[in-house]
């Protein structure tokens, strides 16, 4: 599946799993007239093992030709099922036991380094507890996102950087600069892994991604949780890899029309690209406010790093108003809470999150906005955004309230950024997105979408047409749409996957809740220790938690193997039903 090419050379580990001592007397003496140690036993065959080290943390090694070998455990010590984070003495790995036969790999998730010993072990493969991203325990692929690259594993006497490594183009200098094998409108998770999964396959033609912005693909949930950070520190990867890969990245790009006959892309510039396969994952562009004033300065939709930093600079000691209870506007006003000298919220719903999370659940997040000194204006809207000099003053609400505002964050949703392909022939539907099958595929041969632009049918509410703007869902839409321009006739199944950071603590939610009837609360929501259930009749369709893991990530987990999760299995609280002993 996915994978890391970029790692530094690794020293390789060697493991081994150790016989207790009255166990010992059973194998066969070494000459010496110790005991052999047994070492990790795959498909019958003893071997070694080899730990690469992910970048993920600076490189503990000094000399990469080191073999550093130590025995961690004895062989009962762990169980079928069991994981383990074992010290190496020069770095750590996830030890695990399952089907009787041992395996290691890297123990922190390379996205965002969550200790993988805390997350769900189930059918090979490991999940993450934060963010949801999933692992083969054999290989080390990445089978679930978000993130980019696969884990390091032990390998048998030698080190392997993985199991599928990168392809490069055959010969850039062939190439007419103005025709492409494959065209990525858009250069975000769902672009920036077609194109990484292209090269993994073995893909050698010429690969080119267009993007309206002015850097490389970053960590776009970043802008609204660490507003501060500079594109370079927030880019996924760095100028060398798409150097070394072959993989083209027009900045300051906006596609103005594609021409499905002619197999043409046109740009806002007049630019003209040929392409034989096309992915368009374009995102959404943000709702600005339509009220009297709305062009006044500093007011922002937060699109770009350089937005984020704008309003960070700005809104120090100063009066912020965030218009829309979103998860990027309470992601925000959480950010600038420490920062500003107020933070308000203005909202047309009554709660927060109500129709994401339900009341209870918004309810408690408000209170615990407020104890941070946030103050909410529900169930109302702003009239009018007052100047003085040009630059924003007073927001004006339509209840008749005055907020004194020296910025505004505007977070009242997006709209697909769709609008050039209206002539173009592709199916598009009454709100903009594109409409793809399972593979990704739009009406249109040779033409995919990916991302938050697009509706596709989603396995787990029996292939409804959805809409998910979540960034590891649109990881998987780039994968699939890779694997598909290929003709693999891979189809998407994965479970939807999210999460929100607001005060150092974290809300994760999986599944797609979608027209939920009924919300059932285990555990503290006046503590903020819950596990949130949401329910369509008598049928578990989401589940959300704070300060519960890995809660969400087993439930993902029943979910993807396409388990149904009754009402009344959460209503008892009796949790057998997560190892499908329950009904």
């Amino acid at each position: 599946m996915g994978g890391c090419f970029s790692k530094p050379k690794p020293v390789e580990v060697k493991i081994e799993v150790v016989i207790p001592e009255k166990e010992r007397s059973k194998e066969e003496m070494s000459p010496n007239g110790k005991a052999s140690p047994l070492v990790y036993k795959v498909n019958g065959t003893a071997r070694h093992y080899h730990l690469e080290e992910h970048p993920i943390a600076s490189n503990p090694y000094h000399n990469p030709k080191d073999v550093v070998e130590a025995s961690v455990c004895h062989v009962k010590d762990l169980e079928n099922g069991q994981m383990r984070e074992v010290d190496l003495g020069c770095g750590k790995a996830l030890l695990i036991k399952e089907g009787g036969e041992f395996y290691a790999m890297g123990h922190k998730c390379p996205h965002y380094g969550a200790p993988l010993v805390k997350g769900v072990l189930s059918k090979g493969r490991v999940r993450c507890p934060w963010h949801g991203a999933c692992f083969n325990i054999g290989t080390g692929d990445i089978e679930d996102f978000p993130g980019l690259d696969s884990l390091p594993r032990f390998q048998a006497l030698q080190t392997q950087r993985r199991t599928k490594m990168m392809a490069k183009c055959i010969s850039l200098s062939n190439y007419n600069l103005s025709s492409t094998n494959v065209l990525i409108i858009g250069a975000g998770a769902a672009g920036l892994v077609c194109a990484e999964t292209l090269r993994q396959e073995g893909f050698s033609d010429r690969i080119v991604m267009c993007t309206m912005d002015r850097h490389l693909p970053y960590d776009r949930p970043k802008l609204s949780k660490s507003m501060d950070s500079h594109p370079e520190q927030i880019a996924l990867r760095p100028k060398e890899f798409f150097r070394t890969y072959d993989i083209e990245v027009l900045t300051e790009m906006q596609a103005a029309a594609v021409d499905i006959k002619n197999k043409t892309a046109v740009f806002k510039d007049g630019f003209k690209m040929e392409y034989n396969k096309l992915l368009i994952a374009t995102g959404n562009t943000p709702k600005a406010l339509s009220c009297k004033g709305k062009e006044v300065e500093n007011v922002f939709n937060i699109r770009t790093p350089e937005d984020a930093n704008r309003v960070v600079k700005l809104a120090t000691s100063k009066n912020v108003v965030i218009v829309g209870a979103s998860f990027l506007g309470m992601e925000v006003a959480a950010y600038l809470t420490e920062r500003a000298h107020s933070v308000s919220v203005v909202e047309l719903e009554e709660v927060p999150f109500k129709k994401f999370f339900g009341e209870r659940v918004g309810r408690a997040v408000m209170k615990m906005f407020e104890s941070h000194r946030v103050k909410f204006y529900m169930q109302t809207e702003v009239s009018e955004l007052r100047e003085q000099e040009g630059k924003l003053k007073e927001v004006v609400l339509k209840s008749g309230k005055v907020l004194r505002a020296d910025v505004c964050v505007v977070g009242i949703g997006a709209v697909p950024a769709t609008g050039f392909l209206k002539q173009s022939g592709i199916n598009i539907d009454s709100k903009g997105f594109i409409v793809v099958n399972k593979m990704m595929q739009t009406n249109i041969p040779g033409v995919f979408a990916a991302g938050d632009a697009v509706t596709f049918p989603l396995a787990l509410r029996n292939n409804k047409k959805v809409n998910v703007p979540h960034w590891q869902m649109a990881h998987m839409h780039g994968r699939i749409a890779a694997l598909n321009m290929l003709a693999h006739g891979t189809e998407i199944s994965t479970v939807p996957y999210l999460w929100t950071a607001m005060f150092g603590k974290s809300i994760r939610y999986a599944g797609h809740g979608e027209g939920f009837d009924d919300v059932v609360i285990q555990g503290d929501l006046d503590e903020l220790k819950f596990v949130a259930f949401y329910t369509k009749s008598d049928e578990v369709v989401a589940v959300a938690s704070m300060n519960y893991d890995p809660i969400v990530s087993k439930v993902a987990e029943v979910l993807a193997a396409g388990r149904a999760i009754r009402k009344r299995d959460v209503e008892t609280g009796d949790m057998s039903w997560l190892t499908g002993k329950g009904s």
